[in-house]
């Protein structure tokens, strides 16, 4: 447990009172950086109160809960399509949960390799989200209260009862870099990679990316008002596979993959520009999510952790090839992401050409809006009710 006495202690009413007041002092993870090496933590943390952050990744395990509202005569929905997309309608008589990876009925898959999986759930909620028009079907056993055994209709989301984005796990902490060992060219979830190491990508969006300035979870828990797909959300829970006990650098970043958030929000709020479907050639399907997570300066511990640079970031490398999929994946070594992103990494006396999937060009535009609606006074810090699980030190 931490119980280190802090020169600089700020609570979250007192930020919040300040951001009401139209007095807050916002500034983006960038920012927060020169702020910090010119005066230092104490008095960063004595003149700024919020460090806004950001990423725009594809996150697949999201999804949304629908309820596409009764019907006449009604009907008990045990099976259910949007646009010939399966959703899981073991919920009740009309709610149904609908998997962003979850691919459309009739796709070829990986029979013609590599698939191309050009409709998804991902590409079902971006559909909703901009307000276009879905093809739902529904499919049940009827029983005396709900005789339906069939119904169809198109619908917007102006339609839906309700409309739910909840992901399981989003904004990863963290994340490997993969390359392939192999002879021939592979497709995974991290993308296209070349034989004989002729690439590596990766997937974070670095010193912006929300959980990596905040590598304890000081201030992210249950209840921190998040941006989630250009609208508020929230966290609900830690992620699954939330590991805080990953190895850890000198600085209390995690070397690979760690924590992780479950967020929540509603879907009807949302803009197609930050909810997006994606294909990902000889693998499946997904959604591009927009999240940004507001970290109050507290204390001066919480502006040190907040000032972190991509030079300072370190992942691990590991071959998708042949290490990944059979579950014994070991580092190859580790990478900062200022080598990351400057194009091209040498690694074993090699040049190397890197790219990420993620959007650190997007990564900024969150975290400028959500500095924008903390300065304006219409979004207001959230204390998390019980923080996300994290390492006792």
């Amino acid at each position: 447990m931490n119980m280190k006495k802090h020169a600089v202690n700020k609570t979250y009413a007192q930020i919040n009172a300040k951001i009401k007041e139209g007095k807050a002092v916002v500034v983006t993870a960038e920012e927060i950086i020169d702020i910090v090496e010119r005066h230092g933590d104490v008095e960063a943390a004595r003149r700024v109160d919020v460090v806004t952050t950001g990423t725009f990744s594809p996150m697949c395990s999201s999804g949304v809960f629908l309820n596409v509202g009764h019907t006449a005569p009604r009907i008990r929905a045990s099976k259910v399509w949007l646009n010939d997309v399966p959703a899981y309608g073991g919920i009740a008589a009309v709610d149904c949960y609908l998997g962003a990876t979850e691919v459309a009925e009739g796709d070829p898959l990986n029979s013609v390799y590599p698939g191309e999986f050009n409709y998804g759930g991902g590409h079902v909620i971006e559909d909703l989200v901009a307000g276009n028009v879905i093809r739902l079907r529904m499919e049940g056993y009827g029983t005396d209260c709900y005789p339906a055994r069939k119904h169809e209709k198109n619908i917007t989301i102006n339609d839906l009862g309700s409309a739910i984005l909840f992901n399981p796990r989003n904004a990863y902490q963290n994340y490997s870099c993969a390359v392939n060992l192999s002879d021939k060219t592979i497709y995974t979830y991290m993308g296209m990679l070349r034989p004989r190491m002729a690439n590596a990508n990766y997937a974070t969006s670095g010193q912006l990316s929300p959980l990596l300035n905040d590598p304890f979870y000081r201030t992210i828990g249950i209840g921190t008002r998040i941006f989630l797909g250009g609208a508020q959300g929230f966290v609900a829970w830690h992620g699954t596979q939330h590991n805080p006990d990953a190895p850890r650098g000198k600085n209390g970043v995690p070397r690979e993959g760690a924590g992780t958030i479950a967020a929540i929000g509603n879907l009807k709020e949302m803009s197609a520009h930050w909810l997006v479907g994606a294909s990902m050639l000889g693998y499946g399907v997904s959604l591009y999510v927009g999240i940004g997570v507001p970290i109050p300066l507290l204390n001066e511990e919480i502006a040190r952790y907040t000032a972190i640079k991509d030079a300072d970031i370190y992942t691990q490398i590991y071959d998708y090839s042949m290490d990944v999929p059979k579950g014994t994946a070991k580092s190859l070594g580790e990478v900062n992401y200022q080598d990351l992103r400057s194009g091209e990494i040498t690694f074993n006396g090699k040049k190397v050409t890197t790219a990420p999937l993620s959007s650190y060009y997007k990564a900024r535009d969150i975290a400028h809006i959500l500095k924008e609606w903390i300065e304006k006074g219409t979004f207001l810090l959230g204390e998390p009710q019980q923080n996300l699980p994290s390492v006792d030190l």
